[in-house]
């Protein structure tokens, strides 16, 4: 395998991005590929706010990984700055390898960098190889998330 290189994401990557959010049966439910205009429209969003870290793993120039990083600036915990990750995805041919373990270790550097006192994430309660991941990873299972669709 050749080498890893983790980078901010690029209009040329949003393809490949999108690919892997829809390569799963939820992702398959709210992703389209057939029309990147909305998520160029994102991409825009998140390059210009500095909070946001929308990476890309790439290996031989193939996009094989992505996530997304975002630093919370808050009052509780006595002023503390936390990050979130979120949409972390490995490309099929990818998974297994130890790529995933890379890009969440990168978002607990870049964290750190960032002076955060916490990393969170959430998972979807009906990924069950995920959970096991995160947990393998130190993560605990400490909250129970809510969702409303607007």
């Amino acid at each position: 395998m050749g080498e890893l290189d983790i980078r901010p994401a690029a209009d040329d990557d949003v393809p490949a991005i999108v690919a892997m959010l829809a390569d799963d049966p939820l992702g398959a439910q709210r992703e389209s590929p057939d029309d990147l205009t909305p998520y160029l429209n994102a991409l825009e969003r998140l390059s210009s706010d500095p909070n946001q870290h929308l990476v890309v793993a790439v290996r031989d120039s193939r996009v094989v990984g992505t996530l997304q990083l975002t630093i919370i600036p808050g009052l509780s915990r006595k002023g503390a700055t936390r990050s979130l990750i979120e949409a972390v995805r490995i490309h099929t041919d990818e998974r297994g390898s130890g790529l995933g373990t890379q890009l969440i270790e990168w978002a607990i550097d870049e964290s750190r960098r960032h002076n955060c006192q916490l990393v969170q994430l959430t998972s979807d309660a009906t990924r069950t190889d995920a959970h096991r991941f995160y947990q393998r990873l130190g993560f605990e299972a400490s909250h129970v998330g809510f969702k409303l669709q607007l």
